[in-house]
């Protein structure tokens, strides 16, 4: 397997793309491409004790770089010899079998939409974030790439979310419930209204485990496998998952060290304290799949570390192997308000 990854992208490059990359290499074996400035690089390289690229890593030299500040509908079009457009090139030109970067969403996004291609068929590739739930992870779909979406893209975010629990999660037959503000299936906008019925329409087929309206405090709790969702209702949900998860991190933190008996029961209780964490931690999760997208796409987070862009090409080697690519291809018709199958 072959990660190729944006050594420019992110909040903290090149020093966490490139050691992740790195660690990744060392610890399981993954065959690296870092795309950007090569003397950087390098430098990043020698700057943690490494003078030679390791077996299995190579660079592909790339002069330009993608800033958040760049407009994201055209920055990879303009800049043509970024790390963004660089990288996305030679996944379509299968010199690796995904491609990682946690640079700008919307220009990877407009990036990976032209360079290599949405499934023929898809309306609108998706992100896919697993959030915290009391399931131990729910698929969020979609959560910040599409703010505003007709009722065929909900209806394909099902499909592709639970191809996703179902291969990646490996979640049986994983419930999908309709982000909402009420079970009823009157409840919510007309987006929601409108989608309702074309779900209970694909459950009743057996085509997805639709289960209905879900409200956000159900799906916290693990009620559903997979969220379903416009993008600006999950961006919000997500946004909000993250910021409570701090909260409480901050809470608990004060509550254990204010005197010497919490610090005592802070000790008692230090395991649970730390699994906690680490279901919290957005760095454990790694990355977001683009689903829809026709060659592996994973985004990590612009905040990443070493450690998460390290999970994130674990992420994307389990994407790779679990086929849902392909499997997303095969039951297109399905997915397609306009498709015979629906009308069979």
């Amino acid at each position: 397997m072959k990660i190729i990854v944006d050594a420019m992208g992110g909040d903290n490059a090149p020093q966490a793309p490139v050691m992740g990359a790195i660690q990744a290499n060392r610890e399981d074996g993954v065959e690296i491409i870092l795309v950007g400035r090569g003397e950087e690089i390098l430098k990043t390289l020698a700057d943690n004790g490494i003078s030679d690229l390791p077996p299995g890593v190579e660079i592909a030299h790339a002069s330009e770089v993608v800033e958040m500040c760049d407009d994201p509908a055209t920055a990879f079009r303009k800049k043509k010899d970024s790390s963004l457009t660089v990288g996305l090139t030679l996944l379509k030109n299968e010199a690796g079998d995904a491609f990682i970067s946690a640079g700008s969403t919307g220009a990877l996004l407009s990036g990976a939409t032209l360079v290599t291609k949405r499934i023929k068929g898809i309306r609108r590739a998706a992100l896919a974030p697993v959030v915290p739930s009391g399931n131990g992870g729910t698929v969020l779909i979609d959560c910040g790439a599409n703010a505003e979406c007709p009722p065929e893209y909900l209806l394909q975010f099902a499909y592709m979310g639970s191809y996703y629990a179902e291969k990646v999660l490996k979640r049986p037959s994983p419930k999908v419930g309709l982000l909402n503000i009420g079970a009823e299936p009157s409840k919510g906008t007309d987006l929601q209204t409108t989608v309702y019925p074309m779900l209970e329409a694909a459950g009743e087929a057996g085509r997805i485990n639709f289960v209905g309206n879900v409200e956000a405090r159900e799906a916290v709790q693990g009620a559903v496998d997979v969220i379903v969702c416009d993008g600006y209702s999950g961006n919000i949900y997500l946004k909000t998952m993250e910021g409570t998860g701090l909260f409480l991190a901050r809470e608990l933190k004060g509550m254990f060290t204010k005197n010497l008996f919490t610090k005592l029961a802070a000790l008692l209780v230090s395991g649970g304290l730390k699994e906690f964490k680490r279901t919290m931690d957005s760095s454990e999760v790694g990355g977001t799949a683009l689903l829809g997208i026709a060659k592996p796409v994973i985004k990590a987070h612009g905040s990443s570390d070493a450690k998460a862009v390290r999970n994130a090409i674990r992420k994307a080697g389990e994407y790779i192997s679990s086929g849902i690519i392909q499997d997303i291809t095969d039951h297109i018709d399905l997915m397609r308000l306009d498709s015979p199958a629906k009308e069979a």
